[in-house]
């Protein structure tokens, strides 16, 4: 029976080329899986065809766009996940929900080799591989861009002599990849971390120094989830769609950084994320207003730990499971109204409200109507501070054993020492100047001090 290879087909040069190469080379029939995550750009019917015309046996479509926005992105959203408190995890979302596609099509189809186009120095093949191992072990990987030492002119030319129907003469300088969440750009003269990015690079983003008037918006959300916009009531993708459109239109979203790759070397990025700059935005304004002191503490540790797992490859762990659940009851409570400012390339808070809010004006005022009964707070400050009072006697017994220590080894005792010996040494000038240990300056600035 012959092989069946299921590959991930964007409808570029790589993927296009990728049909004709694998079948070539393994001897399979190639059935191409397109998932529709929210990027745009070319008609989606025309990438199924072009994947038949290139030698596919099968070519699928699936428009995963609201199930990207409700199981991928909003979990983002309620573990404020941001990637060296930057990157809102663009391309690390998408993966998954990609994999999880190409594992039900093998499962369909008998495949028994999954295909992608990724390099050997990227984040992706880790976030691919690592997934269909964790869903569907039994299946074997290929990629031919990392495996076959696939370059770009070699595309070309196999395309060329296979007549593949894919325009190569069009060389953008750049790797894009986009999505509902946002837009990543790479390469090109971008590797020079000195130049600065041009305006050409953006798509999603207007400039966000042209003048313009602001835009006000509210964001509605029910249990860190947002739910309405202004007052209108939105799906998970909808509001998305329409945050991107209005933040976009601010210049809201744009990043530009030098990231720490998984795979062990830093790589310069630009990002576009208007809308989930937006929303990440408000939501964690929301918990600051809703969410008590130490639990918000401590899911700001997992929060950070969410997106390295994420951003790593490792949506399907046993631990990101775990951490869901954790965020899911954080977010009980997190329901309410956030207005913000968007303008100049900034979302800005500029109101808060919410029933469930933690926020009591009654004991944060200053003014009239202050319930906090300040005389209270003595007690509080004496018990807050007692176990570093109750240290202090231990810390001084330490100074003064510190302090017969030194005496025992003072200059003046090694100098009786070294009198009584006709072979004695006389120290050297550093050895005679030489600064008291650490332990015995700090002894002496806490005398000082008391």
């Amino acid at each position: 029976m012959t092989e069946r290879v299921v590959l991930a087909y964007s409808g570029g040069l790589d993927t296009s080329v990728a049909i004709p190469y694998l079948a070539d080379r393994t001897g399979a029939e190639v059935i191409a899986v397109s998932v529709d995550v929210g990027q745009g750009g070319e008609d989606m019917s025309a990438i199924r065809q072009r994947a038949l015309d290139c030698g596919a046996v099968e070519s699928e479509l699936v428009d995963a766009r609201e199930e990207f926005a409700s199981d991928f992105c909003l979990p983002a959203l309620r573990a404020n996940a941001l990637y060296m408190d930057r990157y809102p995890l663009v391309s690390a979302l998408s993966r998954p929900l990609i994999v999880k596609n190409l594992v039900a099509a093998a499962a369909r189809h008998g495949g028994t080799i999954v295909s992608h186009g990724c390099t050997g120095k990227g984040n992706d093949q880790v976030r691919f591989e690592v997934g269909i191992g964790s869903l569907a072990p039994h299946l074997k990987v290929v990629a031919p861009a990392r495996d076959y030492a696939w370059t770009r002119d070699k595309a070309i030319a196999y395309a060329q002599e296979k007549g593949l129907p894919i325009d190569v003469t069009h060389k953008s300088p750049y790797s894009i990849d986009q999505n509902l969440w946002g837009r990543a750009v790479e390469t090109g003269f971008l590797e020079d971390i000195w130049n600065g990015p041009i305006e050409d690079l953006y798509a999603y983003t207007s400039d966000p120094s042209a003048p313009r008037d602001p835009d006000e918006v509210v964001i509605t959300f029910a249990e860190g989830v947002p739910v309405a916009i202004d007052g209108e009531t939105f799906t998970p993708y909808q509001a998305i769609v329409e945050l991107n459109r209005r933040a976009g239109a601010q210049g809201v979203g744009r990043l530009d950084m030098v990231e720490d790759r998984l795979v062990g070397i830093k790589s310069r990025e630009v990002y576009e994320a208007p809308g989930a700059i937006a929303l990440l935005t408000a939501h964690q304004e929301l918990e600051n207003v809703t969410v008590e002191r130490d639990l918000a503490r401590f899911k700001r540790g997992v929060d950070q730990r969410w997106g390295e797992l994420v951003y790593d490859g490792l949506w399907f762990s046993p631990l990101k499971k775990a951490l869901d659940i954790f965020i899911d009851e954080a977010q009980r409570h997190v329901s309410g109204e956030i207005r913000l400012t968007l303008h100049g390339g900034r979302a800005v808070v500029t109101g808060r409200r919410s029933e469930a809010s933690l926020y009591d004006f009654g004991l944060a005022t200053y003014d009239e109507g202050d319930m906090f009964d300040q005389s209270l707070a003595r007690g509080f400050v004496d018990l807050w501070g007692l176990p570093s009072r109750s240290s202090r006697p231990r810390s001084s017994a330490v100074c003064t054993s510190s302090s017969s220590t030194v005496g025992r080894n003072s200059p003046d005792a090694h100098a009786a020492s070294r009198s009584s010996s006709a072979a004695s040494i006389r120290p050297s000038s550093a050895e005679s100047s030489s600064p008291a240990p650490a332990r015995t300056r700090a002894c002496a600035r806490d005398a000082a001090r008391s």
